[in-house]
């Protein structure tokens, strides 16, 4: 992991209060590779879930998101911001799944269509 007291002169300058974030996971070698899932959805009504991503590499390697902890929700013809993330990183993807989950949400499951996604890698923007 992060020795966070080795970091301390770097984000606590003239005692001005500093945030810092790190994407750590509970598995070695405890980084999260984090990706942003950009949506729009088709669907007439409103739907409202989680969305689990899987991606496949050419070798045959595939990794799962963790499942976002709050639903999203999704109307027709209007973009989503979904950040996933994962144990793993995988360089050439070449098969990206999605699974929509009401999960614990009330109500009849129902599918979510959508029109157009992208998906992009924060780690290494340039993919």
């Amino acid at each position: 992991g992060y020795y966070a007291d080795r970091w301390k002169k770097l984000l606590i300058m003239n005692s001005s209060p500093v945030k810092a974030y790190f994407d750590t996971s509970d598995q070695d070698p405890f980084c999260m590779y984090n990706y942003l899932l950009d949506i729009t959805t088709w669907n007439k009504s409103i739907r409202r879930g989680f969305i689990k991503v899987k991606i496949t590499d050419y070798a045959g390697n595939t990794v799962e998101s963790e499942m976002n902890s709050e639903a999203s929700t999704f109307q027709q013809y209007k973009r989503v911001k979904i950040l996933t993330g994962f144990y793993r990183d995988l360089d050439k993807i070449s098969k990206i799944s999605l699974t929509f989950s009401t999960k614990t949400l009330i109500g009849p499951k129902h599918k979510l269509r959508i029109l157009q996604m992208r998906l992009k890698s924060l780690n290494n923007p340039e993919r």
